[in-house]
């Protein structure tokens, strides 16, 4: 097989990679915001709790993860679909480190906008979704673009649950063709084509959220 050949024959495992990631999405931005603003509202006990699970899903190995609910879940009679479980466990180890940006974001905000939004009378509530969460949510783009670029490579270890990847699709040429360097090689192109737009994109959105901060680069 030519190299065009192989890449194009990658590029059929495509939008399996792609709808991994448009529903790891939907698993990875609400918990990052819930839990994310959980961990900045609360303290003591209810801190603990919802660190702990942010840590879980931040901290254990995404491939670990990836068997436990694929193969170890049915035995106990829970049977998800690989899917499922891949946009779950790629999503939920991706919010759980949006939800670090998203609380230090908050973190980062002047204590005395807080102060100034008591003082008007507005609840606690009001402060956090009216003034906090969207100069957070602005300030934290760039972060956010980078997390969706990890969670587009973590895709390319969805082929251990069955899932026809671009991985996955890689492992099939190679399986025939017994020729790996051109293969992953073009694997790895794949990536790139898939991830740069994405990576440029991010760099457009810090520059026009912070444009004092490039022009002294420029400088």
């Amino acid at each position: 097989m030519s190299i065009l050949e192989i890449w194009l024959g990658i590029l059929q495992g495509f939008r399996v990679t792609a709808l991994v990631t448009l529903y790891g999405l939907v698993f990875a931005i609400p918990f990052g915001l819930i839990f994310g603003v959980a961990q900045y509202m609360t303290t003591g006990p209810v801190r603990f709790v919802v660190t702990s699970v942010i840590e879980f899903w931040r901290s254990s190995a995404v491939i670990i993860l990836l068997f436990v609910f694929y193969y170890a879940l049915p035995i106990a009679g829970l049977a998800l679909s690989a899917m499922t479980v891949s946009a779950m466990v790629l999503g939920l180890n991706i919010g759980g480190y949006a939800s670090q940006a998203v609380r230090a974001g908050l973190q980062a905000l002047d204590r005395g906008q807080k102060e100034a939004g008591h003082a008007l009378g507005l609840s606690r509530a009001s402060i956090l979704l009216r003034i906090e969460l969207p100069q957070a949510l602005v300030a934290m783009s760039p972060t956010f673009i980078n997390q969706l670029i990890q969670l587009v490579k973590a895709t390319s270890l969805v082929s251990l649950v069955t899932l026809t990847d671009m991985t996955f699709r890689a492992k099939e040429i190679s399986q025939i063709e017994y020729d790996p360097v051109p293969i992953y090689t073009s694997l790895l192109l794949a990536y790139f084509i898939v991830c740069y737009p994405v990576a440029l994109f991010g760099r457009w959105v810090e520059r026009r959220i912070n444009p004092a901060r490039e022009a002294r680069r420029a400088v």
